[in-house]
């Protein structure tokens, strides 16, 4: 079996709207398919980040809270790749988007940091 690259997250949201504005707006995710669901009383969102990775947004009525930061079984963060870490950062808290302080991560010796989406998701940047 050879497993090529990871196709898309998924990711479940309390607010749509925000986090519609957050991906697309503020991160710069480009919209593939938006569609409400009724019969699943939900939003789903289809996001490109680029060829080959997406990102689904999942919005249903009234989702059960994240249960510990971020170590809870599951989804542990969402990881970007960046060129320059300072420069994504300057970018994030000029939207009003607060990050982590820089640090150098100890196995790969890459700068990296976290940020959180609106629902307190963590998501990383990496170079």
């Amino acid at each position: 079996m050879k497993l090529d690259s990871i196709h898309h997250a998924a990711i479940i949201v309390s607010d749509y709207a925000v986090s519609r504005d957050f991906y697309v707006n503020k991160l710069g995710f480009a919209v593939l398919r938006e569609n409400q669901r009724p019969e699943k009383k939900d939003w789903k969102l289809d996001l490109r980040l680029n060829d080959e990775t997406e990102l689904e947004i999942f919005a249903p009525e009234n989702p059960p809270k994240r249960v510990t930061r971020p170590e809870a079984c599951g989804l542990r963060h969402l990881a970007f790749h960046v060129e320059s870490v300072e420069a994504t950062v300057r970018e994030l808290e000029r939207l009003g988007i607060p990050c982590e302080p820089i640090r150098t991560d100890s196995f790969t010796g890459k700068k990296m940091t976290f940020f959180s989406d609106p629902d307190g998701l963590p998501l990383e940047l990496h170079e």
